[in-house]
């Protein structure tokens, strides 16, 4: 890949340095380690609700349903380490070469999936088909479970699948959505639930932002949005924003906290942009002061940061979610009436943001910000940094969705978020140079 000659420094989630003279091409998900650890396992980790299976057989809750007549009473957690044991060895390729983490006493697994099934595969569904058809086989053989009766085990580890598209009610769930429900090329990395990220990085909006800004910005590198020099565009954009990098996202909250609003950090924002020589004074019309940049790269990564760092002034302050659609729209209309600048994403995330608050929270009202991704047809627009504003405002909210990180995404923290590289990627990617 093209080699840049930016310079960061990386700072972490509390303000403090962990990395400095980085070039930018070094937290690239193409090259860091970490980044590069986080999209594996991401495609390769697969959780199963061992707890559940057997809950939902014993009270016959199959797929979105209960099936009356269907219950098996089956001591599965009694038997944990047998069906740990044959899952494990049924998705073995090599012999030893899957994991199996297991969290809550066994009840809640992570089972990371060999490589060689996803090498050797078209697409990423290899994992959870694996893990899915191993879990029912397990239970059956374990049990010595009849034909009439195993239809009903594969129902709860398969749910709904193959009556529909997906697998709802499914005791083995992924983080990735299936294949189908991608909008386009490149869209699997970016269709993950704003919620999951809340809980997989333990409500640290700075940590959770970092984790969805690098799947988005891996998403965006698949779709063909980083070649040629739009490649720099996004380190830069990434780096800034959801890195912290020189500890601008972090300066520009704690300068603003207090008693901030957004356009006080539109202020802050510009003063550190002329300080930096990002931006310099252009022309005069009327009253108005027109800002130039040679550097149009450059100054959508501080517009980027800008726009996180009002994000976590404004719904840190009122602890609601809700407002983040605002936030994006507001922030970067104040930012171009101020600078005469395009703002975020040349104007995209003002779009993005306008359809956004219809249907997160309007006249529409269909669901709140933490059931969206980067891949729904509303907030798809923004290349990779809308979403980790609307993950920053969700960790800080203090209960006022509908559907609550909770409510949607628990088992995502309980598996997902004890992998350290998912829980702290700001230290991680940081460790990866």
């Amino acid at each position: 890949m093209a080699k840049y000659s930016d310079t960061i420094d990386l700072y972490s989630d509390d303000g403090k340095l962990l990395k400095s003279g980085v070039t930018i091409d070094k937290v690239s998900p193409l090259v860091n380690p970490a980044s590069k650890k986080i999209v594996d396992l991401t495609k390769r980790s697969i959780a199963v609700n061992l707890g559940g299976i057997e809950k939902g057989l014993k009270a016959g809750k199959l797929g979105k349903g209960t099936i009356m007549g269907r219950e098996l009473d089956l001591p599965i957690m009694d038997n944990k380490d047998a069906i740990v044991a044959k899952i494990k060895e049924m998705v073995d390729v090599e012999g030893g070469d899957t994991v199996v983490n297991e969290f809550k006493g066994g009840s809640l697994l992570l089972v990371e999936v060999p490589k060689a099934r996803l090498d050797s595969a078209a697409t990423y569904d290899a994992a959870i088909s694996a893990v899915a058809a191993a879990t029912t086989y397990a239970v059956v053989d374990q049990f010595n479970v009849d034909a009439f009766n195993a239809s009903t085990v594969k129902a709860a580890c398969w749910g709904g699948y193959p009556h529909t598209m997906d697998m709802p009610g499914s005791g083995v769930t992924s983080v990735l959505n299936i294949p189908q429900n991608n909008e386009g090329i490149g869209f699997a990395l970016r269709n993950i639930g704003v919620n999951h990220f809340v809980m997989m990085t333990g409500r640290n909006a700075m940590q959770g932002a970092a984790l969805a800004s690098t799947l988005e910005t891996a998403g965006e590198f698949e779709m063909g949005g980083a070649i040629g020099p739009f490649e720099r565009h996004m380190l830069l954009q990434y780096a800034y924003q959801g890195l912290n990098a020189n500890n601008l996202v972090y300066e520009l909250v704690k300068e603003n906290g207090q008693s901030g609003t957004i356009g006080t950090v539109v202020q802050s924002l510009v003063e550190r942009a002329i300080e930096d020589k990002v931006i310099v004074a252009g022309k005069k019309g009327g009253y108005f002061q027109f800002y130039d940049t040679k550097d149009p790269m450059m100054w959508n990564a501080y517009a980027a940061a800008g726009t996180m760092a009002a994000t976590l002034v404004n719904c840190g302050a009122g602890r609601f979610a809700q407002g983040v659609s605002s936030t994006l729209l507001y922030f970067n209309d104040l930012l171009e009436h101020e600078t005469g600048l395009p703002s975020t994403d040349f104007g995209r995330v003002m779009g993005t943001a306008v359809g956004f608050s219809f249907f997160s929270h309007s006249i529409y009202g269909g669901g709140g910000p933490g059931i969206f991704n980067g891949n729904h047809v509303v907030t798809r627009h923004a290349n990779g940094c809308a979403i980790p504003c609307v993950v920053a405002a969700c960790a800080l909210d203090a209960g006022t969705q509908m559907f609550t990180p909770e409510g949607t995404s628990a088992i995502m923290g309980e598996t997902y978020g004890q992998i350290d590289v998912f829980k702290r990627p700001i230290q991680n990617i940081a460790d990866g140079i």
